[in-house]
């Protein structure tokens, strides 16, 4: 049986296509916007917030303004949303061989004691910003490169916070593949191998 895979990806590396390609050719599920349609069901919070909030938010600070809530005890969306995602993950994995892509599914699983394959797909900048370019188009008065960089750095905070632990270290992964230098074809191949091979 194949272990479950998850894919950890710099913003613009093809990291979603990848693994969309990985289960399909293994012919597993995959999981990266159905994992916020189900969290929009478990929260009742918006689609479009979870997209952003769910992987992206740097902290709490923004939802949680200290003078209203006094001496309550309050839980920001944020937390809420990375709990509700953190239990699609697990109960995804509980089924059986899958791919989840992002949300810190590599150390939820990890700490879960679940075997998985967890791989890293990064890329160098010129690549990147054609695939973000082909896929997304320009946006008026952003650099590209300025947009790519903040969206990895609001990865990397998301990361930090949730799991003390830093993205993008190889230690965190079994395995860290340079789509611009392999193409999307050969990164398949390659995870589908060592997924056959465990």
């Amino acid at each position: 049986m194949y272990p479950v895979i998850t894919i950890s990806r710099e913003f613009g590396s093809g990291g979603h296509s990848i693994g969309e390609k990985v289960a399909t050719r293994l012919n597993i599920p995959f999981y990266d916007g159905e994992i916020v349609e189900k969290v929009a069901e478990q929260c009742g919070y918006a689609k479009e917030l979870i997209e952003e909030q769910g992987e992206y938010t740097t902290s709490a600070s923004k939802w949680f303004d200290v003078s209203a809530a006094s001496a309550m005890y309050f839980q920001s969306p944020q937390d809420e949303i990375f709990i509700a995602q953190k239990k699609v993950i697990l109960e995804a994995a509980a089924k059986g061989p899958c791919v989840i892509v992002g949300r810190c599914a590599d150390y939820i699983l990890r700490k879960a004691d679940m075997k998985c394959l967890n791989v890293m797909i990064h890329s160098d900048m010129e690549h990147r910003k054609k695939r973000v370019l082909e896929r997304y188009g320009e946006i008026k008065d952003v650099g590209i490169e300025k947009r790519l960089a903040k969206k990895d750095k609001q990865r990397s905070t998301y990361y930090k916070y949730y799991t003390d632990q830093q993205w993008g270290n190889y230690r965190n992964y079994d395995l860290a593949l340079d789509s611009g230098n392999l193409g999307e074809d050969l990164c398949v191949d390659i995870i589908c191998s060592l997924a056959e091979k465990l």
